[in-house]
């Protein structure tokens, strides 16, 4: 009965609201700083008088901190400001509650794979780059394993025509919880950073070939962004889930 209640929509619907909520808070009492503002710019391409989006890649570990991330990059960067971003979510019911929740940080959500018989969104999400939109996936999500990126981000990549650009963010302090990715909750009152790195062009004929570098540039991206939320924030990045 608990499990029949815990899926219901309306209790769906709560925990979005719920989640949504905090996240908002969050967003308002954190001291942003942004690394990396010139890759988001290389790789959108300013000079361009018709630009197509680009492919923003991160760990699964970090979803519940990027749409903050998201509207800062707006506010902050000239290139972003009108800008469209859709993520790549599973149509499970994990996928549908994140969406309710990232609707709230001004982002759409594309429901499918890339997993899954080669991709089953990415033609969709190759039309939308070609149109303008930004497209953001987590390449291990949504059930791992942790940090081992799936090809559906260079097979995406490979089709657009457009490189990746690996982002990480954290902001301390924050709380790793238990699941399969080590999901961090971000606290209020913290300092966050995102760190973007230089955009990953992807061959067109040989894209899984950039898979590792893809992951090493988001692992990075997410350890650099650790080092200096720790440092800047005075306190421990990360206290696990029900420590004391």
């Amino acid at each position: 009965m608990f499990r029949r209640l815990i899926r219901h929509p309306r209790t769906q619907a709560a925990v979005a609201a719920s989640l949504g909520t905090y996240l908002a808070l969050v967003a308002r009492t954190t001291r942003w700083t942004l690394i990396g503002a010139e890759h988001v710019a290389a790789a959108i391409g300013e000079d361009r008088p018709r630009r197509p989006g680009i492919i923003m890649a991160f760990w699964h570990e970090r979803l519940a901190i990027m749409p903050l991330c998201w509207q800062l990059a707006r506010r902050t960067l000239p290139p972003l400001r009108d800008a469209r971003a859709h993520v790549l979510v599973s149509q499970h019911r994990d996928g549908r509650l994140i969406g309710d929740v990232a609707r709230r940080f001004d982002l759409s959500m594309v429901y499918g794979s890339t997993r899954r018989g080669g991709g089953q969104g990415l033609l969709a999400l190759a039309r939308l780059i070609r149109d303008g939109a930004h497209v953001v996936i987590t390449p291990d999500g949504p059930r791992g394993p942790r940090r081992q990126a799936a090809p559906g981000v260079a097979h995406l990549a490979a089709l657009s025509g457009r490189p990746v650009l690996a982002v990480g963010a954290a902001i301390a302090p924050s709380r790793i919880l238990g699941s399969w990715d080590r999901m961090r909750l971000p606290l209020p009152f913290g300092r966050g950073v995102l760190v973007a790195a230089p955009p990953i062009p992807v061959p067109r004929d040989a894209g899984e070939s950039m898979l590792p570098a893809i992951a090493a540039a988001m692992s990075d991206a997410c350890d650099r962004a650790d080092a200096l939320a720790r440092e800047r924030g005075g306190v421990a990045a990360t206290v696990r889930a029900g420590a004391t």
